[in-house]
This record gives C-alpha cells, sequence and structure tokens, in this order.
C-alpha cells in the first residue's frame, strides 16, 4: 500500500506507558544506538528536516516518539540506547520505557534497526534484534552513513554487519540520510507492512 509522505506527521511522545499510542493500526518500530542517527533516517523517509528531532549531541531520543503514517501506519522511534554520557539511572530508564512499550503495545508489524556503517554492531545491537525475534516481529537491518565509506570498504562492512548480527548479507540495506542512499529500498519495505485496503465488494 502506497503511504503518501507529506501525511507523515508527529503525534506524541510519551516518557512513560501511560502515554503510548493506543491504536489499531500497525507499528514500524525505528531502533538503534544514540548516535546512529535514527532521527536523520526518519527525517530523510518523510523528505523533511525537521519530523525528528535532530541533536548535535547524541542520545536526545529520550522518550518513545510515534508518528502517524499517512493513517496506515504508526511509525515508533525507540530511545536511542548505548550513550556513555547518560546516567546509569537515565539508562535504567530508557530500558524500562523500551521494554514496557514491547510488552504493552499494539500489532508489530516491522522492526528496524539502525546500525553505523562503518562499525560492527554491538551487544546492545544484537540484544535489540533478540527482542524482534523473540517477539517474531520481522526486522530489517539498515545500515546508516555509508557514505562515510570507500565503495571498497562496502562488502567488508556488509560481511562484517551480517556476521555480528547473525543475518544473511542480503539482508542488509545501506542507507544513507545524507544522500538518501537506499530511501526507496527502505520506504518500499514499511509500505509493505501497510495493510492493504480491502477492495470494495
Amino acid at each position: 500500500m502506497t503511504i503518501n509522505e507529506n501525511r507523515i506527521g508527529f503525534l506524541t511522545s510519551a516518557a512513560d506507558e501511560k502515554g503510548f499510542v493506543e491504536s489499531s493500526l500497525p507499528q514500524v518500530v525505528f531502533a538503534g544506538r544514540s548516535n546512529v542517527g535514527k532521527s536523520s533516517v526518519l527525517n530523510s523517509l518523510a523528505r523533511r528536516k525537521n519530523l525528528a528531532r535532530v541533536g548535535k549531541t547524541p542520545g536526545k531520543t529520550i522518550h518513545v516518539n510515534f508518528f502517524d503514517a499517512d493513517g496506515k501506519l504508526l511509525w515508533v522511534d525507540l530511545p536511542g540506547y548505548g550513550y556513555a554520557r547518560v546516567s546509569f539511572e537515565e539508562k535504567k530508564r530508557w530500558a524500562r520505557l523500551i521494554e514496557g512499550y514491547f510488552r504493552k503495545t499494539g500489532t508489530i508489524a516491522l522492526g528496524i534497526l539502525i546500525v553505523d556503517a562503518r562499525h560492527e554492531p554491538t551487544g546492545l545491537d544484537r540484544d535489540m534484534l533478540a527482542y524482534f525475534r523473540a517477539a517474531e516481529i520481522p526486522a530489517a537491518v539498515v545500515a546508516n552513513k555509508c557514505d562515510k565509506l570507500k565503495k571498497s570498504e562496502m562488502p567488508g562492512a556488509k560481511k562484517t554487519i551480517s556476521e555480528a548480527l547473525e543475518v544473511p548479507e542480503e539482508a542488509v540495506l545501506f542507507y544513507s540520510a545524507e544522500n538518501h542512499t537506499g530511501r526507496d529500498e527502505l520506504y518500499r519495505l514499511i509500505e509493505s507492512a501497510a495493510p492493504e485496503k480491502e477492495s470494495e465488494a
């Protein structure tokens, strides 16, 4: 189903489980470390600069942010994880928030794990992917910042990511929020998570 990119808008930020959006719409969940550019990927997908807040300092996404995608999907931006300068108590709060989302949310149609194309995924990335797998949620691995790689470095980078996360190399999508490499492919994947409109009788 086609999603009109001009009809993607911010709904709300949830600081705790009480703020989670209750909806029957399928949800597409964006997850990743604090410094991989999740907000930039969201803005790239929507072809605008300010759909999601982008900060100069990693760790700006401290709530679960909900976006309405043309009334057909909810896009959900989870708090970034793994940022060292955040206090231990804040890290625990983020973890509880993410765990609460997976426990209480409705239908998650697709999980998108965003990693840095330049670096090997961490144990936290593997843990996040395990959340999706445990919940039997289809997941895509998006390697952002691929524009920072030389063409000759890309095959090795893809192999490193696939081995670290134990996914096939073809399951790793190179992406650049800067020049929109991979944007159309990822957008089509997200659109496929939207339910098809029932044909009229």
